[in-house]
């Protein structure tokens, strides 16, 4: 194993760290690409997951939804191989293959064999350095992606959640465009634009491969070694994320959608970046507003208790800048106005008077628990794998967790809701029949 392992950093210029815990291996190749390698011997079979900093928020100003269009087209051919012989390659070996995109990467996630590893990375890296997006494939795709987007422009749910974003951060803010853009936009994407994206977003030192399964992290890492280790990095253009103020007064949109039975309502504000030191505190407080068991006070409260919602909760979106902490109800159009005051007066209450004692208690070992249930499949390993590494969190964060939110007060959690939980500061969208005025 040593000589080996010696053999593995000179061919590929690695370092590596290996942490309790979960107990990965962390590469990095001698053109920037990380790997991280995690053996889990309960199936006969590896999950591959690999992330690049391809993300919609690098989508040109003009250009909304072109990451989604690429995430579409990626494995539709390259200089190598076209479009039915991956597709070959993938069923011949039992291997689905699931692309992606979401505000910051771009991801590709497939589970092979372990006797497949090797030629499955070697197909992921050719579809990822040099596909060709043939004009066929990318018209086929453009007409699957207007109907998308028809689909959730007649979708109230859609239309509140993107209406809040754009409300919270502007049109033209990177957070605030649609993922997938307009249909007038995308009918003018075509295979130029694909490429020029590619070549600028996808290099090694924007990779980060996780690879999760029955296979010793040193064979794992070499194969991946083998597979990406000569493909050349591309320095990408420079790129900032403008931050955005948070709101100082309330604003109410209502995108009018009378031919539907139901409303859907988007209330929000902006919250914390990931790396923010009081971002456990905002976690627990969240889970305690609307994650916990039915859906914690709000579920309780205007599900349950008053019976007028089809559906409630909260979500916490802390990301690069700071994120959207986002409520989303479903309701009948006639309980808009008293959904709408019970989310404000729930807000207040917990701004107000805090968490109480067997909230925190129960929260904590929820999602404490939680952990475990995460990392029970070769994929929920690999998913946090990424996180940890997107944000620098340390390969151990699954160890550090339990402490971490223990050490979360009553007075952090209300800290938190003081501070953002506000209903005077709120953006609330709501999309549906609805026509009367809500403040």
């Amino acid at each position: 194993m040593f000589l080996r392992l010696c053999g593995l950093f000179e061919r590929a210029a690695m370092t590596m760290a290996i942490h309790r815990g979960l107990a990965p291996v962390r590469a990095v190749l001698g053109n920037g690409a990380v790997v991280i390698a995690k053996e889990s011997p309960t199936t006969p079979a590896v999950t591959v997951h690999a992330s690049f900093r391809a993300g919609t928020v690098f989508d040109p100003a003009d250009q909304a939804g072109l990451s989604h269009f690429v995430s579409r087209t990626i494995d539709r051919g390259t200089e190598t191989r076209p479009a039915d012989r991956i597709a070959e390659a993938l069923d011949g070996r039992g291997v689905s293959l699931s692309i992606s995109v979401n505000r910051h990467a771009l991801s590709l996630v497939c589970t092979c064999l372990v006797e497949d590893l090797v030629p499955i990375l070697d197909l992921l890296a050719d579809i990822v350095s040099r596909p060709t997006f043939p004009k066929d494939e990318v018209d086929t795709k453009r007409g699957e992606i207007v109907t998308l987007i028809r689909q959730d422009e007649d979708n109230p749910a859609a239309l509140a959640t993107e209406g809040l974003l754009t409300e919270l951060y502007g049109a033209a803010h990177p957070y605030g465009r649609r993922p997938r853009g307009s249909v007038e936009g995308v009918e003018t994407i075509g295979g130029a634009a694909l490429q020029r994206f590619h070549a600028e977003r996808f290099s090694p030192d924007s990779l980060s491969l996780v690879m999760v399964g029955d296979i010793e992290p040193a064979r794992a890492i070499d194969a991946a070694g083998t597979a990406f280790g000569q493909w050349a990095v591309a320095t990408p253009p420079a790129f900032e994320l403008p931050e955005v103020a948070p709101a100082s007064s309330r604003r109410v949109r209502v995108i009018p959608m009378m031919n539907k039975a139901q409303a859907d309502i988007a209330y929000g504000f902006t919250s914390v970046r990931r790396a923010d030191p009081g971002y456990d505190a905002y976690w627990l407080m969240n889970n305690i507003l609307g994650q916990y068991a039915i859906g914690g006070r709000l579920g309780d409260s205007i599900r349950e208790r008053q019976g007028m919602a089809y559906y409630v909760f909260s979500a916490l979106d802390a990301n690069v800048i700071p994120g959207p902490l986002t409520i989303r109800a479903g309701v009948s159009p006639a309980n808009v106005d008293r959904a709408v005051a019970s989310i404000d007066e729930e807000l207040r209450k917990l701004a107000a008077e805090g968490p109480t004692d067997s909230e925190m208690t129960e929260s904590k070992q929820y999602l404490i628990g939680s952990m475990p249930r995460t990392l029970e499949t070769n994929l929920g390993i690999a998913t946090l794998l990424q996180t940890e590494e997107f944000f620098g969190l340390g390969l151990d964060y699954d160890l550090r967790v339990p402490d971490l939110l223990r050490a979360v007060t009553r007075e952090d959690v209300n800290a938190a809701a003081r501070r953002t939980l506000v209903p005077a500061h709120a953006t609330v969208v709501i999309a549906g029949p609805y026509a009367g005025e809500a403040r």
